[in-house]
């Protein structure tokens, strides 16, 4: 049987196995942006800036989904590592459960969806002092999201449509189909959609009349969490925004549907990608030049990467991925060293603290 001193050196193994781990796993550091003026919606600021990053880089916006922290979307989609390859500023807004206890963007509350108001507003606010403070490209800001995260990219679209160049919607919700919770699960099944004004709701949503932001649309299609009937509700609001009623261009990347709408000019507008039995989550590629990201809850290796593409989309990485330089995890694993994907360490607590106390005499075999 274990002695005491035995378990406590175990303890210490373990502890020490953790925190390598979790070095291992978190290869890239989100810093809190502390101030950035009015935060209405009591919401979380953290950002990844490259180290040498020029003058005038653009800036994208990533909001993770519900249950979800920042840190943990920004290693599973990779989007800190795309922003080191190709010099770009990430922001990442992140909910507290003071807000939601789930963790989800508000994205069914009115006060928190409208211009100038609630969480709408500090992302707003977050985005005006990111540009100010690391002197960034206020004409190249992009915002993109997961779910709930989606859903309030609908909303900085239409609330804010001067802010954003672009934005892409993954398995989210058209901008003001809901207003409470039930209706936001309604919704989310794919019912009771007011499909007749929808466009009229974005229009309605600022004063804006500019040139208005592209829209990328994902989307799985064996999710059933949102139904993704929504992407279709989105392509349609946005179609009327833009205006483009003609058919769209088809083809396949990495082997899924993608379509496009163009505009007059021939400017792509509105794509979306039909990702074949994916369920929810945002779609990752784990091999390959465009590889980036982590599988893991919700983040769902697909062959096809969501993050490069649109950023790809958005014209701030190449088109064609240039050949991936070797990342660590990559690399052998030599003696002493853990892999980037290393599994935790297997210890049970609980087992060991009544080995210790029996080893003791305080408890009962």
């Amino acid at each position: 049987m274990p002695s005491i001193s035995d378990t406590i050196a175990k303890f210490k193994r373990f502890s020490t196995d953790l925190q390598l781990a979790s070095e291992a796993v978190a290869p890239y550091g989100l810093v809190p942006m502390n101030e950035f003026g009015r935060n209405l919606g009591n919401l979380h600021a953290l950002m990844h800036v490259p180290a040498g990053l020029t003058v005038g880089a653009p800036l994208v916006v990533v909001l993770h989904g519900c249950t979800q922290s920042a840190g943990a979307y920004d290693r599973g989609s990779g989007w800190s590592a795309l922003a080191d390859r190709f010099g770009f500023a990430v922001l990442y807004p992140e909910q507290q459960r003071g807000n939601n206890p789930n963790l989800c963007f508000n994205w069914f509350v009115p006060a928190d969806t409208r211009r100038g108001s609630g969480e709408a507003e500090s992302i707003r606010e977050m985005v005006a002092a990111a540009i100010e403070r690391h002197r960034l490209d206020a004409s190249r800001v992009f915002v993109t999201g997961l779910s709930a995260g989606g859903a309030m990219t609908s909303v900085m679209l239409a609330t804010h449509p001067e802010v954003f160049a672009a934005g892409a919607i993954i398995a989210g919700l058209p901008y003001g189909t809901a207003a409470s919770v039930p209706e936001a699960l309604e919704r989310m099944r794919g019912h009771g959609h007011d499909r007749v004004a929808s466009s009229e709701r974005v229009r309605a949503a600022s004063t804006y009349r500019g040139s208005w932001p592209a829209v990328s649309v994902w989307h799985g299609t064996a999710d059933t969490t949102v139904n993704a009937v929504n992407a279709g509700l989105i392509v349609e609001q946005w179609r009327g925004i833009h205006g483009v009623g003609s058919p769209p261009t088809t083809n396949r990347v990495d082997g899924q549907l993608h379509r496009a709408w163009h505009d007059k000019t021939g400017r792509v507008v509105i794509e979306e990608y039909v990702v074949e039995g994916l369920g929810h989550g945002t779609p990752i590629s784990t091999s390959g030049d465009e590889a980036c990201g982590v599988p893991g809850p919700h983040m769902l290796d697909a062959g096809i990467s969501s993050s490069y593409r649109i950023a790809a989309s958005w014209g701030i990485v190449p088109h064609v991925a240039p050949i991936r330089p070797p990342s660590i995890a990559d690399a052998p694993v030599t003696a002493g060293a853990r892999p980037m994907n290393m599994a935790l360490p297997s210890f049970n607590p609980g087992q060991a603290i009544g080995e210790a106390l029996r080893a003791a005499g305080l408890m009962k075999l």
